[in-house]
């Protein structure tokens, strides 16, 4: 599969249609999944691989991963309507993932990859961390997104527990008008997506 293929499959996930502002639901854009998922892919660390998708929301990394020939796909998510959106999604696009409701630091399930796009922390500060420590802990191969203004913090803190961020890219993310307190149409943030080894 090429990965705009990829990227016209992944723009068929739907969108939440109520997010809640405390567990900062915003979906994941369909080019940056895409591009996100092939450098794993290319990295060799999605085929035929287990993969774990930490606070799956719409379940886009996990579709994903899962259309790109992973093995075992698994999304965890808090939210109970986050993950009847992410099973209603991966059943639209015919692929067969386990998703359950969990919070991430009750996750045990290990994985050679994780995919997550955590909270940025807006409303809960460092509400990323804990996806970081578990993901760490089970996982050989990480790929996380965070504000791209946070990128040396991340990588200290990653380093603090004997792994590295050994690649990332930058990208623009148009944040539409979705909660009462967005002053604007739209907001264009920097954001930067981690390779964690």
């Amino acid at each position: 599969m090429r990965k705009k293929d990829l990227e016209i499959k992944l723009e068929r996930v739907k969108s939440f249609e109520n997010p809640s502002a405390i567990l900062e639901q915003y979906s994941t854009p369909a080019r940056i999944a895409s591009d996100i998922l092939f450098s794993a892919y290319a990295n060799g660390d999605v085929l035929y691989k287990t993969i774990n998708d930490l606070g799956c929301g719409t379940g886009i990394f996990a579709i994903g991963a899962k259309l790109l020939n992973a093995d075992i796909v698994r999304g965890y998510d808090v939210s109970s309507s986050a993950i009847t959106l992410a099973m209603n999604n991966a059943k639209m696009l015919g692929v067969g993932i386990k998703f359950m409701v969990c919070d991430v630091l009750c996750v045990n399930d290990k994985s050679d990859t994780t995919f997550m796009n955590p909270p940025f922390g807006c409303q809960n500060e460092h509400a990323d961390r804990s996806f970081l420590d578990t993901a760490m802990k089970l996982s050989k191969s990480i790929y996380s997104i965070h504000m791209a203004s946070t990128k040396n913090f991340i990588t200290s803190y990653v380093e603090s527990f004997g792994r590295e961020v050994v690649a990332y890219t930058t990208y623009k993310y148009n944040i539409p008008h979705t909660f009462p307190f967005h002053t604007r149409s739209r907001q264009v943030i920097d954001i930067v997506a981690v390779n964690i080894r």
